[in-house]
């Protein structure tokens, strides 16, 4: 077959995607190629806009598009009660299984030496700005249940501990080495409920 080198492209572009091969990235456009090119033109249309004007919230660093996310803008959001989670992803998670009302922080992560990432690569500096502002009652530690996201929420806790803010920790009805976008919503739902000190 001659000039397939777009085809080609394509399907490793879209081998950029979580969880998608060579093989379902074939068939993804091989389907918008012969069943759906509106459909494949409104995805490109819709992901270049998203890419443009999709930044992070001022406030607690998830995915926006104005300066603050709607839960930050939201003046009937509890703001004495602030949520820990690791990615943008865990924040729909949480926001969608449970009837939490507070505000968020997205760390964009989790410690690890290793790798290279300390508290400064997430936020920690705004976050302890959040936490000596005096507003904060309480953050509720829901990284993943990981070696990381539990040294991880150590770290935050003995950091609020020194700004007399109470940090509790997601009860583990979310395994070990689970990532919280993944978990079942009742799971998830009764790990928040029964939360407890660390």
């Amino acid at each position: 077959m001659q000039n397939q080198g777009l085809l080609k492209e394509l399907i490793q572009s879209l081998c950029c995607l979580p969880g998608v091969g060579p093989k379902s990235a074939q068939r993804m456009a091989f389907h918008l190629l012969q069943r759906n090119r509106e459909g494949g033109l409104q995805l490109s249309k819709i992901l270049e806009r998203a890419i443009n004007q999709i930044g992070h919230c001022r406030e607690c660093r998830t995915l926006a598009e104005a300066e603050l996310c709607e839960v930050c803008a939201n003046p009937l959001r509890d703001a004495e009660t602030l949520c820990v989670v690791e990615s943008p992803a865990d924040v729909w998670v949480v926001d969608q299984a449970t009837t939490f009302k507070g505000k968020y922080f997205v760390l964009h992560g989790r410690l690890s030496p290793l790798d290279g990432i300390g508290p400064d690569q997430l936020g920690f500096d705004l976050l302890e700005q959040r936490m000596a502002s005096g507003q904060l009652k309480e953050i509720i530690l829901a990284t993943n249940s990981t070696v990381e996201g539990q040294a991880t929420a150590h770290f935050i806790a003995d950091v609020a501990a020194k700004f007399g803010v109470r940090a509790t920790r997601i009860a583990h009805g979310v395994p070990m080495g689970g990532e919280l976008e993944f978990i079942d919503s009742g799971t998830l739902a009764h790990a928040f409920n029964g939360r407890r000190e660390l």
